[in-house]
């Protein structure tokens, strides 16, 4: 999967959704960094000590490159909160936004800020090569570590030999796979937009309507920078089928050949070559697919549940326009919805007082809004007074006990378009989800891009041969000893 957008994430969700089940998932290697401190014992987080403490200045990526200045505003705003309670930490701002290509280069130039974020399908990566550091003490000394959805926490802990776990990174977002549409496009393609399609057929039927009567792209695909593979593995899992088999033993196989990949792919090349649905670019990866819908030239494509807080954000959409639904899925039982999320970690060259700042500030500006009635207002207040989005669909990080709650308290300052969500908080908790592939992840995604460009660009183009390819190359990693 791919990060999801930074600054003052939106508060939660507006219907109840069942615990996601996300698993546990690692990435393909990348040059270590210092692992000064890794696998020690941590000191009590800072709130907690009552005691003196030294100045510290710590550096966050929380801002999105591109941002509004509302957004920006929120952030000093919180900030400011933060360093009322903790005058002793600096906290430094860094623009910021997880890509595959990015991120490598960044790590490379040691550039990262101290605190970042990456998808869950990174989290096992980075603690095996030893670039995060080792956060369990301090973030459980916060005394609320066994409320978490454990499902999600996985994703950023430790397995030890022992069967006990460490946390290295703490997930604050998760989301289940859409189908996001555009409701003008609907109407003035005659199209009901309160009744958005729900089989992959009406999809392809829709999306020719809507490509022949308003000229724009029916139905578009991400497949740059990992996301064409993401999102083929997006439909891949709809119907019904796996990137991957593992044996008991735990040794990956890749399996991208599927038929349900195949499927999917021809699926794909119909909406291309036989329908002309999809317009004219078949380059678009998150950010650019994003600013596309929400500039009006798109009516579907498949992405996060979460999308629109970065539409509002970054790309100024008209709420009129958004419509949100749950992905078909296939009869085949294996069929499911793709879930991802995000993790917070601490980069491993950072020190002891970097490192209590760092969890203090995870939990403030993370946390908080997500399990106490103070935070979760506060931030609703924020956001409101700033424009941005709350009420946006995702799925729990806590258990249901608490984020139920949470819903009560926010329920005042949901401000996004409700009714226009409801095809998808409405039917989410019937799909099964289905978590990313465990192994070397964005490599996997990565190679399977071109695949995708191909099937897009190539009426000629051979599925098996592409997949088959793919596979081989995918296996020849996965075969490979960790570094």
């Amino acid at each position: 999967m791919i990060a999801k957008p930074h600054g003052r994430l939106s508060a939660l969700v507006m219907a109840a959704l069942t615990i996601a089940t996300v698993g546990a998932c690692s990435s393909a290697a990348a040059t270590p960094s210092a692992t000064a401190g890794v696998g020690t014992s941590s000191p009590t987080s800072a709130a907690s000590t009552g005691t003196a403490h030294n100045p510290v200045t710590i550096s966050v990526g929380v801002l999105r490159p591109g941002v509004d200045q509302k957004t920006v505003d929120a952030l000093n705003t919180q900030i400011a909160e933060f360093q009322v309670k903790y005058p002793w930490i600096t906290v430094t701002p860094q623009e910021y936004n997880w890509t595959a290509p990015t991120f490598a280069a960044q790590r490379l130039a040691g550039t990262l800020p101290d605190v970042y974020t990456v998808p869950f399908t990174e989290g096992k990566g980075l603690i095996e090569q030893n670039a995060i550091v080792n956060i369990d003490s301090l973030f459980r000394a916060l005394g609320y570590a066994d409320k978490l959805n454990q499902n999600v926490l996985i994703n950023g802990e430790r397995v030890n030999a022992d069967g006990t776990k460490t946390i290295f990174g703490v997930p604050y977002a998760a989301y289940g796979m859409s189908l996001t549409y555009n409701r003008k496009l609907f109407a003035a393609a005659g199209l009901d937009p309160d009744k958005p399609p729900t089989t992959w057929d009406e999809i392809r039927t829709d999306a020719k309507a809507i490509a022949d009567k308003t000229k724009m792209a029916g139905f578009a695909q991400m497949a740059t920078h990992a996301t064409g593979g993401w999102q083929l593995t997006t439909l891949t899992s709809a119907l019904g089928g796996r990137m991957e088999s593992v044996d008991k033993d735990g040794k990956v196989t890749a399996t991208v050949n599927n038929a349900a990949t195949k499927k999917a792919l021809q699926m794909l090349k119909d909406f291309r070559f036989t329908d002309n649905s999809m317009g004219a670019t078949f380059d678009y990866d998150w950010g650019s697919i994003n600013q596309a819908f929400s500039a009006g030239k798109i009516g579907m494509f498949t992405g996060g549940s979460d999308l629109y807080t970065a539409m509002t954000q970054t790309y100024k959409i008209d709420p009129a326009i958004y419509g949100i639904t749950t992905i078909p899925l296939a009869t085949d039982p294996n069929a499911g919805v793709l879930g991802g999320g995000t993790l917070v970690v601490v980069k491993a060259n950072t020190s002891a007082d970097q490192r209590i700042a760092a969890v203090d500030w995870i939990d403030y500006y993370w946390m908080s809004k997500l399990r106490t009635e103070a935070g979760a207002i506060s931030d609703a207040k924020d956001l409101v007074a700033n424009n941005q989005p709350v009420g946006v669909p995702s799925l729990p990080i806590f258990d249901k006990a608490t984020y139920d709650q949470s819903q009560l308290w926010i329920k005042s300052y949901i401000n996004v378009p409700t009714v226009q969500m409801t095809p998808f908080t409405s039917n989410i908790n019937s799909q099964p989800l289905v978590t990313e592939p465990s192994a070397s992840t964005q490599a996997l995604y990565t190679t399977l891009d071109p695949v995708v460009q191909a099937v897009l660009t190539d009426k000629n183009a051979n599925i098996d041969s592409l997949l088959n390819a793919a596979n081989s190359q995918i296996q020849s990693i996965l075969d490979k000893p960790a570094s």
